[in-house]
């Protein structure tokens, strides 16, 4: 079997620079790095991984914790996480906390311990977060304004403002919100935006119109059914995400109205499905892929000593129009 001398005799190149290449290939040069990987094909070398992560002491695997693992919205991100991680030689352990603090704190240990080496935290951040915690190397991704360690995010206050004056362009006055849950931090930004569009317009923000759900499609089906008993219902809904209104889109749907030619209806996040929606969903377009592969980027270079440029990392949202709204008539 080979070993990593004969890959230095090899290439020509010393043990130490051997080690870099395979270890941290950006770390040498392309010629360098060519050299290497024509020695490991010719002699058919295998690294001992063993050895090196004990050398290293890494254990070239990281955490990402998800609150809702059925959500599609974090799968999407989880496969940007995932793609980079195996570019990195990473292995990611999904641990599903179920937006409860003690199973969040148990997967949090195992980066105390050294049994992963760093992690990736999909909840926004709150004033009762366990995270950052000293000695465990951690990034937000799907963050809000605010979150005190690294975070990649959109500007979901920004997105849901310019949603909601969309709807007012078309002519709508009175909308209604399926909000997540109050105490979520997305919930809040994004039911923020919604508040300074309707201040923007001069229109005033009614409490009533504002529904909580908790972002599965069940609570957007539970809301827009309240919601349509109101006497002076609205003519327009804005969904905190596409899960609840989609849920929605069943209840207005069960109530014999038509969409959007009685009720425009818009979500958050564009989710795959949302384009095959009967009618298609008008929609914000959150980079989901785009900011797994980022989060993930930005923690491997914290694992290697190196600390990014920025504390915070906002990508670009869209605002996708489908055939969900209309003008009022």
């Amino acid at each position: 079997m080979a070993t990593i001398r004969d890959v230095s005799r090899e290439s020509g190149l010393s043990i130490a620079t051997v080690s870099r290449a395979i270890s941290n290939p950006e770390m040498v040069s392309k010629q360098s790095l060519l050299r290497v990987n024509k020695a490991i094909e010719k002699l058919q070398y295998r690294p001992n991984l063993s050895a090196q992560k004990f050398r290293l002491q890494r254990t070239n695997t990281i955490v990402v914790l998800v609150p809702d693992i059925a959500n599609l919205f974090f799968a999407t991100l989880i496969s940007g996480v995932e793609d980079t991680a195996a570019k990195h030689g990473y292995n990611v352990l999904l641990g599903d906390t179920r937006d409860n603090m003690n199973r969040e704190e148990e997967f949090i240990r195992l980066v105390e311990t050294r049994q992963a080496d760093g992690l990736i935290q999909l909840t926004p951040h709150s004033k009762n977060a366990l995270l950052p915690m000293k000695d465990v190397k951690a990034i937000n991704a799907a963050g809000c304004e605010g979150t005190p360690y690294l975070s990649v995010r959109i500007d979901n206050i920004d997105a849901a403002q310019k949603m909601v004056q969309y709807l007012i362009n078309l002519g709508h006055k009175r909308i209604g919100v399926i909000s997540g849950l109050r105490d979520n931090a997305h919930s809040k930004e994004r039911l923020q935006g919604y508040r300074q569009a309707l201040e923007k317009a001069g229109l005033s923000y009614e409490e009533n119109l504002v529904v909580e759900g908790d972002f599965k499609y069940w609570s957007g089906l539970n809301a827009v059914r309240h919601i349509l008993k109101m006497e002076d219902r609205p003519t327009a809904i804005f969904c905190a995400n596409d899960q609840m209104a989609i849920g929605a889109m069943k209840g207005i749907k069960e109530q014999g109205l038509r969409i959007p030619e009685d009720i425009s209806i818009t979500g958050f996040d564009d989710l795959d499905v949302s384009s095959y929606c009967d009618p298609s969903l008008t929609t914000i377009r959150q980079p989901a892929v785009e900011m797994g592969e980022k989060a993930a980027e930005l923690l491997f270079r914290i694992i290697d000593g190196r600390q990014p440029s920025f504390s915070e990392y906002i990508l670009p949202y869209e605002i996708i129009i489908r055939d969900s709204t209309s003008a009022l008539k």
